[in-house]
C-alpha cells in the first residue's frame, strides 16, 4: 500500500504491479480503482511496472477537508502537475516513463503530456475522454440547466434510474452503458461520488492541439485502444485528435465502453503492443 501525500490535495492511493522495469503510471475509468489494469497481464504488465492512481471519491484516496463548493468548482490544473512531481519525488526524482489511461482516466493522463512530455516515451489511451469536447459532460458541468438537472437528478432515488431509462429509450446510450452507470447509480452515496467526482476533474480539459504538436515533437509512441460497440467515445469522436498524429498506433477492438478485459489482453499481444 503507497501514498502520495500532497496537502493542498490529499491523500493519493496508488497500487504497484506488474513485473517489468519500465515505470507506467495508470489511472483508471470511473467506479473501478487502480487495480482495474490488473487483466493487462500478457500485454501490458509483462513489459511495465504499473504505479495504478484511485481517483478521488474512489478506493482509499481522500481528499484534505474539502468544502463540497472547492469540489463543485473543479481540481486546478495544476495540482495534476503536483500528482506527478510527487511520484517523481518519491521514487528517485525525474525520470524516463509512460503513461495510460481508460475513459475518464485519460483526461488525467492527457494533462500529465502536457506538463511532462519530454520524459514521457510511450501513451496507451483506452476509450479516451478528453480527445474531442463530450457536449453531454459540458452541459452538465457548465450549463446553469445541466448543472441543476444533474444536482437535481443525484440527489433523488428515483430520478436517476428513470432518466438513464430515458436516455436508452432514445439510444442515446446502449444497454451496456445503461448497467454500468445503472450499477453507478444505485445507492445514495454512489450518486454523491458521481456528483463529485465529474465536478471534481471538470477543470482537466486537455488542450488536443497542444498535445499532439508536443506528442509529434518528442516522438512519443501513441496507442490509442477504442471499442467497435463503444457509443461513449468511439474511434470517430477522436478522429481530428489522429488526423494530427505523425504515426498513432489506432487498434479498434470488437467491444463496447467496457475494454479493459483479459479479451483486450490478448488482442493487444497479437498486435504486438
Amino acid at each position: 500500500m503507497a501514498f502520495l501525500q500532497l496537502p493542498e490535495l490529499g491523500q493519493i492511493h496508488y497500487h504497484e504491479y506488474g513485473t517489468g522495469n519500465k515505470p507506467m503510471l495508470a489511472f483508471h475509468g470511473y467506479g473501478m480503482t487502480g487495480r482495474q489494469f490488473e487483466v493487462l497481464q500478457k500485454s501490458v504488465l509483462s513489459k511495465y511496472r504499473v504505479y495504478s492512481f484511485d481517483h478521488f471519491f474512489h478506493g482509499q484516496t481522500q481528499l484534505n477537508s474539502w468544502t463540497e463548493q472547492q469540489i463543485l468548482s473543479g481540481m486546478p490544473r495544476e495540482l495534476m502537475r503536483a500528482y506527478l512531481q510527487a511520484w517523481f519525488n518519491q521514487h528517485g526524482g525525474l525520470q524516463r516513463i509512460s503513461l495510460m489511461g481508460y475513459s475518464i482516466g485519460a483526461n488525467l493522463a492527457l494533462i500529465l503530456i502536457e506538463e511532462f512530455a519530454e520524459w514521457i516515451d510511450e501513451i496507451i489511451l483506452m476509450a479516451p475522454d478528453g480527445l474531442s469536447v463530450y457536449k453531454g459532460f459540458r452541459f452538465l458541468m457548465h450549463n446553469p440547466a445541466g448543472k441543476y438537472l444533474f444536482k437535481t437528478v443525484t440527489k433523488s432515488k428515483w430520478l436517476a434510474p428513470g432518466v438513464l431509462k430515458g436516455l436508452k429509450r432514445v439510444k442515446f446510450i446502449d444497454e451496456s452503458l445503461y448497467k454500468i452507470a445503472y450499477s453507478e447509480m444505485d445507492t445514495p452515496q454512489k450518486r454523491q461520488d458521481v456528483y463529485y467526482t465529474l465536478n471534481h476533474i471538470k477543470q482537466l480539459q486537455p488542450d488536443v492541439v497542444k498535445i499532439t504538436g508536443l506528442i509529434n515533437q518528442y516522438n512519443i509512441k501513441c496507442h490509442l485502444v477504442f471499442g467497435k460497440f463503444d457509443m461513449l467515445f468511439p474511434v470517430s469522436s477522436a478522429a481530428n485528435f489522429i488526423s494530427k498524429l505523425q504515426s498513432p498506433q489506432v487498434h479498434e477492438v470488437p467491444q463496447g465502453h467496457w475494454l479493459v478485459t483479459p479479451q483486450l489482453d490478448e488482442y493487444l499481444v497479437n498486435c504486438k503492443l
